[in-house]
């Protein structure tokens, strides 16, 4: 539609719409010209390793050695290495629903089997744990958290999380801990699961993955990193160090900057994206039979479109959500991303990483698009 020059709104961006900061990108611009542009270390470079320690114990309360830590081409190789280091066939791992769309596809990339399990809407979207414990069997080997989440920015109570490092530890699981929001929390401060794992003494395994992706809005630079034991990271990196060798040095000497440098573009950032939260949800709940609960962090909304499953629109039944999400597309040419994928019938996920002149134009575009159903 935008090639034809449709004047198009998209809700359903995954990263930052800001630039990189400037002085990160000065770090990169500086990198090249000293001639930093050869293969690295495979698990990273020592000194952005060393970077990542001190900003792991500064800022989350844990401490790692740099034999510790992996550096990949974006968190989501980390997660990736991990579950082909962990699992193999008749292997089961513990996914909960709503998921981000990777996670079951890289446990059977694994040949594992992901076991999808359901959570609350109203607490967060925090696990079942009545269905958990229907699902776990002896084959159980994992289970992948994901807090704040994408797709519907909860963010889990320690409660919660103690609850399943408890249940790791008992049942000999290693606990994936996806934390690429973790700078991206709206109304308490964010605690890491590794940190909550040693405070309360619990022992679980626990593989931590971040990102630098959404927290300095460096998506295309594919920088993320994986903490944990290290006999599970030397795995991961023999295991990367045969796909892509390391991640590329460019983008880990603008990470060091990233991690070292001034932090007030994080702050600005994140309070922008709560202006802009507070505004989309305020108008997603305005909307007729729409319901949509304040989501803790990231940058995502995840209403509640179900009312309209069933109903007619141009002689049309709407079935699922993805016949929802065309419907809006085609009538008001805003783009949303359908709940079904991530294994939530009746939601619907909607960015929040647009300007607010860009949100207020979008929902009154959908909020005229839902008055032509019947």
């Amino acid at each position: 539609m935008k090639a034809d020059g449709i004047d198009v709104v998209n809700f359903s961006v995954g990263e930052p719409d800001f630039n990189t900061p400037d002085h990160i990108i000065s770090a990169g611009q500086k990198a090249m010209d000293d001639g930093f542009t050869k293969y690295t270390a495979g698990p990273g470079m020592i000194e952005f390793r060393k970077a990542i320690c001190a900003k792991l114990s500064q800022e989350n309360g844990i401490d790692y050695d740099p034999s510790e830590i992996l550096v990949s081409n974006g968190e989501k190789q980390s997660l990736y290495n991990v579950c082909q280091a962990l699992f193999q066939a008749e292997d089961e791992v513990l996914v909960f629903k709503p998921y981000w769309v990777s996670f079951p596809e890289f446990v059977r990339l694994a040949d594992a089997e992901p076991i999808l399990v359901d959570t609350l809407s109203e607490k967060n979207y925090e696990p079942d744990f009545e269905d958990l414990n229907r699902k776990t069997t002896i084959r159980t080997k994992g289970v992948i958290l994901n807090s704040p989440s994408n797709p519907t920015g909860g963010v889990w109570r320690e409660e919660s999380i103690l609850r399943l490092l408890h249940l790791a530890k008992k049942n000999n699981w290693v606990l994936i801990s996806d934390e690429c929001y973790e700078r991206l929390v709206y109304d308490g401060k964010f605690v890491s699961t590794e940190k909550l794992n040693r405070k309360h003494q619990i022992d679980a395994n626990v593989i931590t993955c971040f990102s630098l992706s959404k927290t300095y809005a460096m998506t295309g630079w594919r920088i993320g990193y994986a903490a944990g034991p290290k006999g599970i990271i030397k795995a991961m990196a023999k295991i990367q160090g045969q796909s892509t060798s390391c991640a590329n040095s460019i983008g880990q000497r603008a990470g060091i900057e990233a991690l070292n440098g001034d932090q007030s573009c994080v702050e600005e950032m994140r309070l922008a994206f709560l202006e802009r939260r507070d505004l989309i949800v305020q108008l997603l709940n305005d909307l007729l039979d729409v319901t949509c609960e304040t989501p803790g962090g990231a940058f995502y909304a995840f209403p509640d479109f179900s009312a309209y499953l069933g109903r007619n629109v141009n002689g049309e039944i709407l079935k699922d959500t993805f016949d929802i999400s065309d419907y809006i597309l085609g009538c008001a040419q805003v783009v949303t991303v359908p709940g079904d994928g991530f294994g939530a019938p009746g939601h619907i996920r909607f960015s929040y990483a647009t300007d607010t002149k860009t949100i207020q134009k979008g929902m009154e575009r959908v909020k005229a698009a839902l008055e032509k159903i019947n």
